[in-house]
């Protein structure tokens, strides 16, 4: 498996915000001698049925080619994908769960005695991690379907994402 490297994880960020988009998800797979490097973009202020087109992952692929083409640390034979982060988005960041309080997420948490497992439920906010030790960390809140409400530290989050409900056609 390709392992990150990390001169380009530091300057691929700023260099997506560059172009006017967000840098949502980054991702290595392949080899060594043939990384694959995932890239999901959005548009900052981006809402559902507005976000980034065909036409942007062009955009920003070509140009993050030719700076990749020239870096020094990565192989010759890599493989680059930009893409949209598709309808049920990744949330990765305290941006992402602050942009997107009030809709409905999945999460799957880690956690003993009970507190790991997938939760589906409403965003309902992010606030000041509930550990005291100058960390940077936050607390996620969801309602639950039953109306109850579950917080959450960040550093619990295993993996979440936006949920998409197709609508029923009547």
């Amino acid at each position: 498996m390709a392992a990150p490297i990390e001169e380009v994880d530091r300057d691929l960020e700023g260099r997506v915000e560059a172009l006017g988009m967000e840098l949502v998800d980054l991702e290595w797979s392949g080899t060594q001698i043939r990384p694959i490097i995932r890239v999901r973009i959005d548009r900052p202020d981006s809402a559902p049925g507005a976000g980034v087109t065909v036409a942007d992952c062009g955009r920003v692929s070509r140009e993050l080619e030719r700076w990749l083409d020239e870096h020094p640390a990565l192989p010759e034979r890599y493989v680059l994908e930009v893409s949209s982060p598709g309808v049920e988005r990744p949330l990765r960041r305290r941006r992402d769960y602050e942009r997107f309080v009030g809709r409905e997420v999945r999460i799957k948490r880690s956690g003993s005695g009970g507190r790991g497992g997938v939760l589906i439920g409403v965003l309902c906010g992010v606030d000041k991690g509930g550990v005291d030790d100058g960390s940077e960390g936050y607390r996620v809140v969801l309602r639950l379907s039953d109306g109850s409400t579950v917080g959450m530290e960040d550093r619990e989050i295993v993996r979440a994402n936006l949920v998409f409900r197709w609508e029923e056609e009547r």
